[in-house]
C-alpha cells in the first residue's frame, strides 16, 4: 500500500513527476552549474587565456553526470553529447555568462531572488536524474542494488565527484578537495536519495516513484535554498550523523594516540632507568687535555 495515498498529493505528484524539464528547468541547472564554475579561482582569466578550456570545464559541469553514468554501465561516455539542443542551450549559457558585454548576463542571473528561483528548479533536475539514473540500472541489472545506487548516486552528484579531473582542465591540482573524502550536501542527499530510490525501484519500500520524485524533490528544494539564501554550509544531516556514526564507526580523539604513547613512553621511562652518569675527569686529566690543545694549535 502507498504510504501517501491517503494524502491528497496523489495527482499533484504525478503531474510533478510528469513535468518535462527540457527546456526551462535545464536552463536553470546550466545557469547554476556555469555559475559556479565562474566562482572558482581563476576561471574568468582561464575564459580569456583558453576559451576551449573553459568552454569543456562548463560541459563537465553541465554533463560530467551523464558522462560518468556512462563509464560505469559500459555505455559511451559522449552519448549525451548527441542531444544537439541540450549542448547548444548549454554553449549559450556558458556564453553569456562570461563574455555577455559588462557582464549583464552574469548580474542577472547572480541576484540573489532571482539565483534562488534557479537554485530550486536546478534541484528538480537533480532528483529527477538520481531517479532516472536508478530506473535505467534496474533495467540492465534487475537485481544489483549496488549498481543502481551507484548509478543513481553519480547521476545526481556526478559534477562533484568528477571535480579533481575538471581541476587539471584549469591547470589546478587539490587532491585534499577529494569530493568522497569531504562530501557536500549535494553529494551526500543524493546517495541517501539514491538509496529511497532503489529501495523503491525494488519494491521494499512502499511508495510509488511519482511521490516519492515529489517529497524528495521538495526536501532538497527547502534545504539547497535555505542554505543558498543564508550562505551556510552546514549539513542538514550533520546532527543525525553526529549521533549514529560515533556509534557505528567509533569516533577519533585528538587527544587519545598522544595520551597513549605518552603513557606508553612513561612506562619505558620507569621500566628502562636512565644509565649513570659518567665519572667526572681528574685534575690531571683535565691539564693534560689543556696540554694537548695547546700543543695542538701551536702546530
Amino acid at each position: 500500500m502507498d504510504l501517501a495515498e491517503a494524502l491528497p498529493l496523489g495527482e499533484l505528484a504525478a503531474a510533478f513527476a510528469a513535468l518535462p524539464v527540457f527546456p526551462l528547468f535545464d536552463t536553470a541547472y546550466f545557469i547554476i552549474s556555469v555559475l559556479y564554475l565562474k566562482y572558482e579561482p581563476g576561471a574568468v582569466e582561464m575564459s580569456r587565456k583558453s576559451p576551449f578550456a573553459s568552454w569543456l570545464c562548463a560541459m563537465l559541469h553541465c554533463f560530467g553526470s551523464y558522462i560518468l553514468a556512462d563509464l560505469l554501465l559500459g555505455e559511451a561516455p559522449i552519448g549525451y553529447f548527441s542531444h544537439n539542443s541540450s549542448v547548444i542551450l548549454a554553449t549559450a549559457v556558458w556564453y553569456l555568462i562570461f563574455f555577455c558585454p559588462m557582464n549583464l548576463f552574469y548580474k542577472c542571473v547572480s541576484f540573489l531572488p532571482v539565483k534562488l528561483v534557479f537554485v530550486a528548479m536546478k534541484e528538480v533536475v537533480r532528483v529527477r536524474k538520481i531517479a532516472a539514473g536508478v530506473h535505467h540500472a534496474h533495467h540492465l541489472y534487475h537485481h544489483g542494488w549496488f549498481v543502481m545506487m551507484a548509478t543513481g548516486w553519480v547521476k545526481g552528484s556526478g559534477v562533484a565527484l568528477m571535480s579533481n579531473f575538471e581541476q587539471l582542465l584549469r591547470g589546478v591540482w587539490k587532491p585534499e578537495t577529494n569530493e568522497i573524502l569531504h562530501m557536500s550536501f549535494p553529494t551526500k542527499a543524493s546517495l541517501y536519495g539514491t538509496v529511497l530510490f532503489t529501495l523503491q525501484q525494488t519494491h521494499w519500500l512502499p511508495i510509488s516513484e511519482a511521490n516519492l520524485i515529489f517529497f524528495f524533490t521538495m526536501f532538497m528544494i527547502v534545504c539547497k535554498v535555505f542554505m543558498t539564501a543564508t550562505h551556510s554550509h552546514a549539513s542538514p544531516f550533520a546532527p543525525l550523523e553526529n549521533l549514529l556514526c560515533p556509534v557505528l564507526f567509533g569516533s577519533v580523539s585528538s587527544g587519545h594516540p598522544g595520551h597513549h604513547h605518552e603513557h606508553h613512553g612513561a612506562s619505558h621511562e620507569v621500566s628502562h632507568p636512565p644509565p649513570p652518569p659518567l665519572p667526572a675527569k681528574s685534575k690531571e686529566e683535565l691539564n693534560e687535555g689543556t696540554r694537548k690543545r695547546k700543543a695542538k694549535k701551536a702546530e
